[in-house]
């Protein structure tokens, strides 16, 4: 399966919308019941509208009800294993803990959870102990 979400994102990764950065990232979301969703990153003029792949992925399986996931890949053309944003570790570990795989264009690939990428996230438990 890793093998396919890194063909996928790899894909998808040439769909990024990135006139200002040229720097593409593609993302494979698989959901719990085999679904794969996909993303690319799509910047805008207003810096702070751009999305990364990895929401953009998250958010479309959202819109279909899907938020279980088992796996999400992450390819970007980086020396290392891409790294995802602090707000793409906050939006991920919001459906739990699962596997994440970082990986560039040679082929290198990191593998953690959600939990690990961000240990103390935000999340709806500490919300209702207000």
């Amino acid at each position: 399966m890793i093998d396919t979400l890194y063909k996928k994102a790899l894909e998808v990764r040439e769909n990024a919308y990135v006139p200002y950065s040229d720097f593409r990232v593609g993302a494979a979301l698989l959901t719990e019941d085999g679904e794969i969703y996909l993303g690319a990153n799509v910047e805008n003029a207003s810096y702070s509208l751009s999305i990364c792949a990895e929401r953009n992925a998250i958010f479309k399986a959202n819109a279909d009800g899907k938020r279980k996931f088992k796996a999400l890949m992450v390819v970007a053309d980086t020396e290392r294993p891409i790294s995802p944003c602090g707000a793409c570790r906050q939006v991920m570990a919001e459906f739990g803990d699962y596997d994440v795989y970082l990986a560039n264009l040679k082929g290198d690939i990191k593998e953690a959870t959600s939990f690990e990428l961000l240990p103390y996230n935000f999340n709806k438990e500490d919300m209702d102990e207000k």
